[in-house]
């Protein structure tokens, strides 16, 4: 890309703003764009990757790219995650390719990736009757991994201090919305869809565990052998050193790693260096109302 682009490109993306789509800040470019996503054509053997922002979303692209490929690292290496297994609705300034032209021109069987909320995916995905997993994240380090990647993300408003972060995000005034709304609104999706619902904890905890169940959602059989490859592959050191997942491809006008890197820790319980005592209690309390009936139980330390 010529210096001349990449300046156009910086200006694009110099005051990032969101804007509201019934009722969810999003991007600007998103919205502009909605009639294009909110149309876009799911084929039958698509199978979708959602989560909320920063729940292991790369996670578990590298993930289900491994088991479908049986173990075979070389193949996931063939190009990087955000061409893979496109982001639907992201549009970037051009001449960056948007996720949504990558997924068109993919051939079929696809893997796509999005983080919108369940009311606001494209329908053809429920008529086609796509395979979906859903990867939920507890809220504490959500929320830490969010700001981080605020900081760094060129196409996302600065997110100010700390705490001004974290009362928007409880609030739902981040791009996508609510957490608690996205947990809940996907958890109860499960009861009448093909959806797989896993907690980044559990997957934290024990991988084989957690990959074998992607596997026989899949209808894709594993040898110990293979599946323990799957874990070493997509363990958090490996990925951190993996060109094609740690998004070194992306332009530092985009991704700036040397703010924070996109693969910061990868942990559970990191929300600890960052709240306060009354902050981690008002978090508490406001899960116990939320999420209080629904049966979703998440783990802030393992």
């Amino acid at each position: 890309m010529g210096l001349k682009s990449e300046m156009e490109n910086l200006n694009a993306i110099k005051d990032p703003k969101l804007v509201e789509l019934e009722g969810i800040p999003m991007l600007s470019e998103t919205v502009e764009n909605w009639n294009l996503i909110s149309g876009f054509q799911a084929r039958p053997d698509d199978l979708l990757l959602c989560t909320y922002p920063k729940a292991g979303t790369t996670w578990i692209q590298e993930i289900v790219d491994m088991v479908q490929h049986r173990g075979d690292a070389q193949k996931c290496a063939r190009a990087p995650i955000n061409e893979r297994s496109p982001y639907i609705e992201l549009f970037l300034p051009k001449p960056i390719p948007s996720g949504f032209e990558l997924a068109l021109a993919m051939p079929s069987p696809r893997t796509l990736k999005s983080h919108l909320p369940v009311q606001l995916l494209p329908t053809s995905f429920w008529e086609q009757n796509c395979k979906i997993i859903y990867v939920a994240r507890n809220v504490k380090d959500c929320a830490v991994s969010f700001f981080h990647f605020h900081r760094m993300n060129k196409i996302l408003p600065d997110p100010g201090k700390w705490g001004d972060f974290l009362e928007n995000f409880i609030t739902g005034k981040v791009c996508y919305g609510s957490w608690f709304d996205h947990v809940r609104g996907w958890w109860e999706a499960k009861g009448h869809h093909s959806i797989l619902y896993l907690l980044y904890e559990d997957i934290k905890e024990n991988p084989t565990r957690e990959i074998q169940k992607v596997a026989e959602f899949l209808n894709i059989e594993l040898s110990e052998s293979v599946l323990d490859q799957i874990v070493q592959h997509t363990r958090f050191e490996s990925m951190k050193d993996n060109p094609m997942a740690n998004y070194s491809n992306v332009s530092s006008f985009v991704l700036d790693q040397t703010v924070s890197p996109f693969m910061r820790k990868g942990t559970v319980g990191d929300w600890k260096e960052h709240f306060t005592v009354a902050q981690s209690q008002q978090l508490d309390e406001i899960c116990i109302q939320q999420l209080g009936n629904s049966g979703l139980k998440f783990r802030t330390e393992l």
